[in-house]
């Protein structure tokens, strides 16, 4: 049964922040790399959520991973939070590459939801760093993997009282903070998400894109929020984007060998899924 193991990346006032850690049971060292973080609404602390894609990805050669961040209401009271703690995860896990066997040149970020708009902003947004970190080490992601990703904070009134105003609404949204020489991107949204709606990932695909980045998007008609989760294997859909992911990867030189998707079978604890 694929279980992760636990790494401690951060010890924080509120609670010690763990890598939930699927290593490749065969691969060539050192490998690639993929981290996806879990913060459901900027709320939520739900780490087994991607548990199916990591052991999937960790068959293929990567090492996966989940990452817990503090959320609202059970850990802090800022969403800002949540960012501050991805950048950290990202960084220790490039300092500790060695031992992790991760190639620090091929370190993907991923999410989904607010946990997509919080692994973009390791990338795209600068600033919010935890104090005494050595910044010397990248947090930047070299890849980015997001599902209905929330990419525009102000584009609810929802999400702007959340951050405190449009000002710290517009400080951690990625769609803000588009420049040229980003690492490839991949979006994937449920065309008919009354979440999230398509139009940010419409939007921030073309502005990457005149921006000369290869932001790839996937649009899956008559799906809604989370049409990617596993759902005890009964999700096509889980089945579709992970092949996009698969076939992302591989385009990037990360994969090799054909993907294993039509033959995966999950046999790890139940993920949790909102």
């Amino acid at each position: 049964m694929a279980r992760p193991r636990l790494v401690v990346y951060k010890v924080t006032p509120q609670v010690s922040l763990q890598l939930h850690v699927f290593d490749p049971a065969t691969a060539s060292r050192p490998s690639p790399g993929i981290l996806f973080v879990v913060c459901g609404g900027w709320r939520g602390f739900n780490p087994a959520k991607f548990y199916p894609q990591c052991a999937y990805l960790a068959q293929r050669g990567m090492v996966a991973m989940t990452v817990e961040v503090r959320v609202l209401e059970r850990h802090v009271d800022s969403p800002a939070f949540c960012t501050t703690d991805a950048r950290s995860a990202l960084r220790w896990v490039r300092t500790h590459a060695d031992e992790l066997g991760i190639d620090p040149q091929r370190i993907a970020a991923a999410g989904g939801s607010a946990g997509a708009q919080v692994a973009s902003a390791t990338t795209l947004i600068e600033g919010f760093d935890e104090p005494g970190e050595n910044l010397a080490v990248s947090c930047a992601a070299d890849a980015l993997v997001l599902f209905n990703p929330a990419l525009d904070l102000t584009a609810s009134t929802r999400r702007i009282g959340l951050f405190g105003g449009h000002g710290p609404a517009r400080a951690l949204s990625p769609m803000e903070h588009v420049r040229p020489g980003l690492p490839p991107a991949l979006l994937m949204h449920g065309v008919d998400d009354k979440v999230v709606s398509v139009d940010e990932s419409r939007r921030f695909r073309e502005a990457m894109t005149r921006l000369g980045n290869r932001c790839d998007l996937i649009e899956y008609p008559g799906q809604g929020h989370g049409f990617f989760n596993y759902f005890d294997g009964k999700n096509r859909m889980f089945t579709s984007t992970l092949e996009a992911v698969d076939g992302f990867l591989a385009s990037l030189g990360w994969l090799t060998g054909p993907p294993a998707v039509a033959a995966y079978a999950y046999a790890g604890p139940p993920p949790q899924c909102e």
